[in-house]
């Protein structure tokens, strides 16, 4: 990973993918509306509740993890791990 320091603080420089949609306001506009309706299906609320469970058995709370679903059962990974397609899930 890449890290950017600004006034002694370490910063994750953003991936590809973000970079490219804050170059593209419209293309943004289009994702976000599409996950707005993805996250509003049956499989959309279900993994989302899943994650939710699944976090609270881990007993994650405010560390700066997402509950990750992986052949293995969900874990916990790093949010830019867990939303990369080679990260954890691999």
């Amino acid at each position: 990973m890449i890290l950017k320091w600004y006034n002694g603080d370490c910063m994750a420089q953003k991936g590809r993918t973000q970079t490219y949609y804050d170059k593209n306001p419209e293309a943004n506009k289009r994702r976000l509306k599409q996950q707005s309706k993805y996250q509003k299906t049956k499989k959309g609320k279900k993994l989302k509740h899943d994650a939710y469970v699944g976090s609270l058995k881990i007993g994650k709370k405010g560390d700066g993890k997402d509950v990750s679903h992986t052949s293995k059962g969900l874990r916990l990974a790093s949010p830019k791990a867990n939303r990369s397609k080679k990260g954890i899930h691999a």
